[in-house]
């Protein structure tokens, strides 16, 4: 477009439009993306698949709602102040809730029961490391026990208490879970050599009310209903995703690029699937490319709003150097994820 990259002096190029027309000419890509991918999922999820409801379908005895006396057919439809309209929604706020006790608002039969629920502690063990489908450590969480026992990406794990597991990782999640065993010995693969790491994982607690919930009802309605609240769901975890990112919850070396893509897409299975990958694609390359980033469309929104905060335009050479370093810094990052991508697959 003319005066995008370079200000030009004709009425109708770009660099002559208003901020605000400017704003949504960059905008404009990007949001384009993320509405094709919620539609896109919309349709797919209120049109196929089953759901989950926030009725109780049974108690788990000797769990927290058993003991206060949730019961069967009790509708949960608020924890904590927040509506409840699914188990996505009660497990959100469980996944939150420390093990404090929850203020619960229950309809049973039309009537509002309150109750104050200390959910039930579960502890499990965890490793802190992900496997690909050939037992090969894709990353390690930062500070978990495969960190601090020195377990790295690309080490390929073979064996577990001196027993070939042939690239079948349950065998690695059965040794774990073998009652009263603290400590498993791993066999690892890190180049040409083998090393023996004596492994202890890291134990960490969930916490469960301990209700089995009732599958909705298959109508045109109810596929409607769960369709948008999955897609609204399936919105906001790519920003949760991306604040993870900055935030250092999550590395960059968990990021996949156009291989690691073109990788995901040759194993999917199914339409649905395929649909699904388009669509979180499609969603992904639009809150991206908000982002305020040089050389991204946020980018150029952030420079449009300090020109308008400024009440005059940055200067243009200056304009260039930041958009050219922002291109050099996302061109090192593709290669260094595409690099990682190929580790992965050999």
């Amino acid at each position: 477009m003319e005066g995008e990259d370079e200000r030009s002096e004709d009425d109708r190029s770009f660099s002559k439009a208003s901020i605000p027309k400017r704003i949504a000419i960059c905008a404009a890509g990007a949001i384009v993306n993320i509405i094709f991918a919620v539609v896109v999922y919309a349709i797919v999820m209120a049109t196929s698949g089953v759901y989950i409801s926030n009725e109780v379908d049974s108690t788990i005895p000797e769990y927290a709602a058993a003991q206060v006396g949730i019961q069967s057919g009790d509708k949960i439809v608020e924890l904590n102040g927040k509506k409840v309209k699914t188990k996505y929604d009660l497990d959100k706020i469980m996944s939150k809730s420390k093990g404090e006790e929850i203020a619960a608002k229950v309809d049973r039969n039309g009537e509002i029961l309150e109750f104050n629920i200390k959910p039930t502690e579960v502890k499990s063990k965890v490793t802190g490391m992900y496997l690909d489908e050939k037992c090969k450590v894709i990353t390690v969480e930062k500070g978990s026990s495969s960190e601090k026992q020195g377990i790295q990406a690309n080490d390929v794990i073979t064996k577990v208490n001196n027993t070939e597991i042939n690239g079948d990782a349950n065998k690695i999640v059965e040794a774990l879970q073998q009652e009263g065993l603290k400590t498993i010995l791993l066999t690892v693969k890190r180049g040409n050599a083998e090393i023996n790491i004596e492994f202890t994982p890291d134990y960490v607690s969930s916490y469960f009310l301990g209700v089995n919930m009732k599958m909705a009802p298959d109508t045109f309605l109810n596929r409607c209903f769960y369709g948008v609240m999955e897609t609204k769901e399936f919105a906001f975890s790519i920003v949760d995703n991306v604040k993870q990112l900055f935030t250092g919850k999550v590395g960059v070396d968990q990021m996949t690029g156009p291989i690691g893509i073109g990788e995901m897409v040759s194993k999917t299975n199914g339409f649905k699937e395929f649909i699904y990958l388009m669509a979180l694609i499609s969603i992904s390359l639009g809150v991206t490319n908000l982002l305020p980033i040089p050389a991204l469309d946020g980018g150029k929104i952030l420079i449009l709003i300090i020109e308008a905060i400024r009440g005059k335009p940055m200067k243009q050479e200056n304009e260039i150097n930041i958009q050219l370093l922002g291109f050099s810094i996302l061109i090192a990052l593709s290669i260094y994820v595409s690099y990682n991508d190929i580790l992965r697959l050999f």
